[in-house]
């Protein structure tokens, strides 16, 4: 198959993830079809077959991707001192890095039920790699007894859930910046753990 004048793979490879994380996240990866991706690209729908085996795939990429990144962006972060300080800076790790990722923060908590059984497994262990993380901390301050839950990985959860969840309503420009909703969110996250 000939390529499209002016097409170059390192360009268009990316330009192909980049839509279809946008589409998947406007409009949900079961309404988007390829030939929508590659309209929206400006190539061939067979085009997209050079760079993806299929639309499945692409989704677990683009998932996989997101938890590698999160998972490399938290091992350059610096969480130290007592269970109190570490919970309060992967709050703000947490929030700053989503805040940062709208499209992917949606698509990979929105879009799980349409992976497959095996890439859901995948995706599952990436996102517990994560959470562990957090849940380590819960459990050091439970030990400590700085924090007050009745189970670690139901705080663990609802950490998650909460923080996670700034995506869905803040808007850059709005009422409060970024380094107050990472304040308030810190400190939202150690009442929630009775610290």
């Amino acid at each position: 198959m000939a390529r499209k004048t002016g097409s170059h793979s390192n360009i268009t490879g990316p330009r192909i993830r980049e839509v279809a994380l946008s589409l998947f996240a406007q409009q949900g990866f079961a309404a988007v079809s390829m030939r929508k991706i590659a309209s929206e690209v400006g190539v061939q729908a067979g085009a997209l077959y050079l760079y993806t085996p299929d639309k499945q795939t692409l989704l677990f990429d683009l998932m996989q991707s997101h938890m590698d990144e999160l998972l490399a962006a938290f091992d350059t972060v610096e969480i130290a001192g007592s269970a109190r300080a570490r919970l309060e800076q992967f709050a703000r790790f947490h929030i700053g890095f989503h805040m940062e990722r709208p499209d992917a923060v949606f698509v990979a908590y929105m879009e799980l039920r349409n992976l497959e059984p095996a890439n859901f497994t995948k995706i599952e262990e990436l996102r517990r790699q994560y959470e562990s993380l957090l849940e380590n901390i819960v459990k050091a301050g439970q030990a400590d007894g700085i924090f007050d839950v009745p189970d670690s990985k139901l705080a663990t959860m609802a950490l998650i859930a909460m923080l996670t969840g700034v995506n869905t309503w803040y808007r850059e420009g709005g009422r409060m910046s970024r380094a107050e909703v990472e304040d308030v969110y810190a400190q939202m996250a150690l009442k929630a753990v009775g610290a």
